[in-house]
């Protein structure tokens, strides 16, 4: 991949600064310590997709989750790059009180691979045909590590430069050309659907193919959970196993292709549910 070359309500003073200090009361209220019964309350299970993908592709596991009475939440991943992406979502996580299962989808595992450290009300993480990053892995690394992928990007993907303000190039966006992705992406999936899916794709920036895992990973001292995709054509089977045994994850293998959660979300839920269960 490294051939290619290279988002309003207007408040008032007064309103902006309220708003501010309720975030940082919350913030400062979310660390308090646990109640006695704090051990008898659902996580909450915080969603993040992967590149290509926007939170609708969740759609499925989520209303399985909330039908078990969790709440949910499906973060807006930027796509933009993986240390700006993490630092996102720590952001957001901080914002949230109590318990959290923190689960990754594809790329979406190098985001919370970096975003959970150091954070204790993260109790698992979960993976979905997903990167298990060590501190220095990159995406390229990592999906070309062993043999399988078919997401050659002399042929599937569209390049879209970025432009600053004075016009020069500085990234560029990386789009799968909806020619392919169904059956890159979504085999199995009725055509209609995943033409849908083809559509709705949001890029992923080019410079975070390359951009190094910056954390020492939350899986060294978070329980994490893998489901393998058998039939994944982007992130090789053999590569999920590799990283998600080197983890130390509970691993699950599914018949399914890289968006698992869209085709197999029965199977994505009970691991999710596992994984929220376990203490």
């Amino acid at each position: 991949m490294r051939n290619i070359a290279k988002s309003s309500w207007a408040v008032t003073a007064t309103a902006a600064a309220s708003l501010l200090a309720l975030t940082l009361t919350g913030a400062t209220n979310s660390g308090a310590e646990p109640t006695e019964h704090s051990t008898a309350v659902k996580p909450t299970i915080v969603l993040v997709h992967g590149a290509w993908a926007d939170g609708s592709s969740w759609a499925a596991v989520t209303k399985n989750l909330q039908r078990k009475g969790f709440t949910v939440d499906v973060v807006a991943n930027p796509l933009r790059g993986v240390k700006s992406d993490a630092a996102y979502l720590r952001d957001y996580l901080a914002t949230i009180a109590g318990p959290i299962v923190l689960v990754g989808h594809s790329y979406g595992g190098m985001v919370i691979t970096n975003a959970a450290t150091g954070n204790p009300n993260v109790k698992a993480l979960v993976y979905i045909n997903a990167y298990l990053p060590r501190q220095g892995d990159t995406v390229d690394q990592l999906t070309g590590a062993q043999p399988g992928s078919e997401l050659d990007p002399n042929t599937t993907i569209n390049v879209v430069p970025i432009h600053n303000a004075d016009g020069t190039v500085v990234d560029a966006d990386l789009y799968v050309k909806p020619a392919v992705f169904p059956k890159i992406f979504a085999a199995g999936v009725s055509a209609q659907k995943a033409a849908v899916l083809a559509a709705d794709e949001r890029p992923l920036t080019h410079s975070a193919l390359d951009e190094a895992s910056p954390n020492a990973p939350a899986w060294q001292t978070i329980p994490s959970w893998a489901l393998i995709g058998t039939a994944d054509r982007v992130l090789p089977p053999a590569g999920q196993q590799v990283m998600a045994a080197r983890a130390g994850a509970h691993i699950v293998k599914v018949d399914a292709p890289h968006l698992s959660m869209v085709t197999d979300p029965d199977a994505v839920t009970g691991l999710i549910t596992r994984a929220a269960a376990h203490n």
